[in-house]
C-alpha cells in the first residue's frame, strides 16, 4: 500500500491517490470522486483513465468515480417525497438531473479514512440542500481485494438525518483487451427485462422484455452482433429490490486476452453503457486515445428516475436506515477452446 499526492485542485487542495494490491490484482484510487484511476489484472490494465489529475478535471466522462447522491437520471430533476415537491439541479442539458448534479459525489473530494496493503476506505459528507437534495448524508466507499486476489470488492454505505434519495454507482469504463473499441467483447447479463428510454435517455416508465431485441444478453454474445447502429445506455432489470448478498449478474469476456470479468452485486439494476459517446481530446493511460466505444460501463444501481415511477426499484433512504451496496468485479482467465466452443 502506498499513499501519494496525485495533484492539486485550483485552490491548492491536494488530491491523494492510494494504491492497494493482492495476488495478481492492483488498484489505484484517488480522493477526487473516490475514483479508480487504474486497475490491473496480472499487469494488464483493464480500465480507462488518465495519468494526470489535470486531464480528469478537464475531460473525464466520470472515469472510475462513485456517482451520487443519485446516480443516473431524474426527469426534470423533480420528484415528490412524502408529499413534498423536490427540485434538484438540472445539469443534464439544462433539463434533467444527472449523477447528483454538477458537484455531485463524482466531483467532490472524499477523505481517506483508512488504508492498508489490500484495502482503502474513503468518506464523504453531503450537506442538506446539496444540489437540492433534502437531508445530510454520510457516505463511505470501501475498496478491498479479498485473500484470493482475483476480485475487487466495493462496499458503499450511506445514512441520512432526513428522508432523501441515495443511489450510488461505480462508474469505471472497462476494456479487457486494450482494443480501440469493445464491440468484439462478449457480454452476458442475467436480466429478462430492460427500461426503454426517450430521446433524452429518460426511462419511459415501461418495462420491456429483452427477448427478440438487441438488448437480449441472456446468453454470452458479442456486443456488436447487431451492428454499430445500436447504442447501449439502458438499465437492465435484475430484481425488484436489493438482495442481502451479492449474486452473479453479468459476465464480460475479452476475446483477444481471454480475460473474463464477472460482476456480482446486491443491486436491483445494472446500467450498461457501451461508451458510444466517448471522444476524449487528450491521451489516456499509457498514451492511449479514447474514441467511441473505447470502454464500457457496467454500473450496479437502483433503477433510474425511480422516484417518478412507483413500480421501479427505488432509492428512498430514511433516518435510521443504512444504504448498503456490495459489488464485486471478479477476474479469471479463459482458454481459447472455451471462447470458441
Amino acid at each position: 500500500m502506498s499513499v501519494s499526492q496525485f495533484g492539486q485542485l485550483a485552490d491548492g487542495t491536494p488530491v491523494e491517490r492510494v494504491a492497494i494490491a493482492r495476488g495478481g490484482l492492483s488498484v489505484s484510487i484517488m480522493t477526487l470522486g473516490a475514483a479508480i484511476t487504474d486497475l490491473r489484472v496480472g499487469g494488464r490494465g483493464v480500465v480507462l483513465g488518465f495519468d494526470e489529475l489535470a486531464s480528469y478535471l478537464a475531460h473525464s466522462p466520470y472515469f472510475g468515480v462513485i456517482a451520487g447522491r443519485h446516480a443516473n437520471r431524474i426527469a426534470g430533476g423533480r420528484f415528490r417525497l412524502d408529499g413534498n415537491e423536490v427540485q434538484l439541479e438540472r445539469n443534464d442539458g439544462g433539463r434533467n438531473h444527472l449523477h447528483g448534479g454538477a458537484h455531485g459525489f463524482a466531483r467532490r473530494l472524499w477523505s481517506l479514512r483508512e488504508a492498508g496493503p489490500d484495502h482503502a476506505v474513503l468518506v464523504l459528507t453531503s450537506e442538506d440542500g446539496d444540489a437540492g437534495y433534502p437531508g445530510r448524508v454520510e457516505a463511505s466507499a470501501r475498496y478491498e481485494i479479498p485473500p484470493d486476489g482475483d476480485r475487487l470488492r466495493i462496499v458503499l454505505e450511506a445514512s441520512t438525518d432526513r428522508p432523501t434519495l441515495v443511489n450510488l454507482a461505480t462508474h469505471s469504463y472497462f476494456n479487457l483487451d486494450g482494443s480501440p473499441d469493445i464491440g468484439g467483447h462478449l457480454l452476458q447479463i442475467e436480466a429478462d427485462a430492460y427500461l426503454p428510454v426517450d430521446g433524452e435517455a429518460i426511462p419511459t416508465g415501461e418495462v420491456h422484455p429483452v427477448a427478440g431485441t438487441p438488448f437480449d444478453f441472456r446468453r454470452l454474445r458479442r456486443i456488436d452482433d447487431h451492428g454499430d447502429d445500436v447504442a447501449h445506455d439502458h438499465n437492465f432489470c435484475l430484481a425488484a429490490v436489493p438482495t442481502s448478498e451479492p449474486r452473479a449478474v453479468a459476465r464480460l469476456v475479452g476475446q483477444e486476452s481471454g480475460l473474463a470479468m464477472d460482476v456480482l452485486t446486491t443491486e436491483p439494476g445494472l446500467q450498461f453503457y457501451d461508451g458510444y459517446k466517448l471522444a476524449v481530446p487528450c491521451p489516456g493511460l499509457g498514451g492511449r486515445r479514447y474514441g467511441p466505444r473505447a470502454g464500457l460501463c457496467l454500473e450496479p444501481q437502483r433503477w433510474p428516475d425511480s422516484p417518478n415511477h412507483r413500480h421501479f426499484a427505488g432509492a428512498v433512504l430514511r433516518p435510521g436506515e443504512l444504504y448498503r451496496q456490495v459489488t464485486e468485479y471478479r477476474f479469471s482467465q479463459i482458454g481459447h477452446e472455451d471462447l470458441t466452443s
